[in-house]
């Protein structure tokens, strides 16, 4: 199998401002032989994440991707062969594979899969991106029924999700997200009581009006000048589950956190917490079965932005980072 094409897309060069296409190459490698320990994978579903981009700047709950290396990625795929207990060709596995056909992975490092259908569920929903929404929103954010949650980046893969669960939980929900046709789309499509349009100017205003009563929970997706101006709007005792960063990621060098922020957090008593999902791992079946249960519901909606091909990867990425996609965009490989 070694002398088959393995196509790799390298990182041939960090950005230093916006990622472009420029900053990549697809070469053709060798298909790799397993060591013992290991499985070597053939991809079939590659996430496409604004973590992505962070991941170009230095090291963060993960070591920073290097130039002229396999751009990094998770992803779903088949075990190929096997050199370790308890995985055998045709199992479905998520795993870090980065962005090609096939990789050797050690098996510690990747988690077996239930077959489902559609498979792309194991990215979004039931993936990275649901999990996500699920402990930041439940575990973090600690939503009450009857409370205002407001999401950011509200029409992308986490925050989607993060809006339909607070709407499920009983809550008065508002997204923020750029342009119409994705507000229109959550308040009509996915059920959110209201909807901000940031790119039409005075965010905050237009926060003021979709909530009244002011701000119980903030899932915040994005940072800067949206965290600002959710901030003051928070009453008493709020939570701010900080998932991203978003509008710092790709290479704005303007941008800036919030200012005023301690004297707001004393005077309301607000709790701001940071999350990697990972750290919930441990309670994953109990969130898989509320989402499998809720999606079998119809009350949970799945969106998901799949394109295919390999090769369409990094402006799949540039795309995402400049707020292309609807729901989880990922490639069919």
């Amino acid at each position: 199998m070694s002398d088959a094409i393995n196509r790799q897309i390298l990182l041939v060069e960090k950005p230093t401002g916006k990622l472009g296409p420029e900053h990549f190459r697809l070469v053709n490698g060798n298909i790799p032989e397993p060591k013992d320990g290991e499985a070597v994978l053939r991809l079939r579903y590659l996430s496409l994440d604004a973590a992505n981009r962070a991941w170009m700047h230095g090291a963060t709950y993960r070591a920073a991707v290097e130039a002229n290396t396999v751009m990094s990625g998770g992803g779903i795929a088949e075990v190929v062969t096997s050199k370790a207990s308890g995985l055998a060709p045709g199992d479905i596995v998520f795993g870090d594979t980065g962005w090609q056909d096939y990789a050797a992975v050690p098996a510690k490092h990747l988690s077996k899969m239930p077959k489902l259908e559609p498979m792309t569920h194991l990215l979004s929903v039931y993936g990275i991106a649901g999990l996500t929404a699920y402990f930041g929103l439940l575990h973090v954010g600690k939503p009450k029924e009857g409370e205002t949650v407001v999401v950011s980046a509200a029409a992308g893969s986490v925050g989607s999700i993060v809006g339909q669960i607070a709407k499920i939980k009983g809550c008065r929900v508002v997204g923020i997200a750029g342009g119409k046709d994705k507000c229109h789309w959550l308040t009509t499509e996915l059920g959110f009581d209201a909807a901000v349009d940031y790119k039409d100017g005075g965010t905050y205003k237009a926060l003021r009006s979709a909530a009244p009563a002011g701000i119980d929970v903030y899932f915040d997706n994005v940072g800067g000048d949206i965290l600002e101006a959710c901030l003051p709007q928070m009453n008493n005792r709020g939570r701010i589950a900080c998932c991203g960063a978003i509008s710092q990621y790709d290479g704005v060098p303007s941008a800036h956190g919030p200012r005023g922020v301690p004297g707001l957090i004393v005077v309301k008593r607000l709790i701001m917490q940071g999350f990697i999902v990972m750290d919930f791992m441990d309670q994953r079946d109990a969130a898989l079965a509320d989402l499998q249960s809720w999606v079998a519901s119809g009350k949970l909606k799945v969106q998901e932005d799949v394109i295919d091909g390999l090769e369409n990867a990094p402006a799949a990425l540039i795309g995402l980072l400049a707020g292309e996609n609807r729901g989880k965009r990922m490639i069919r490989v």
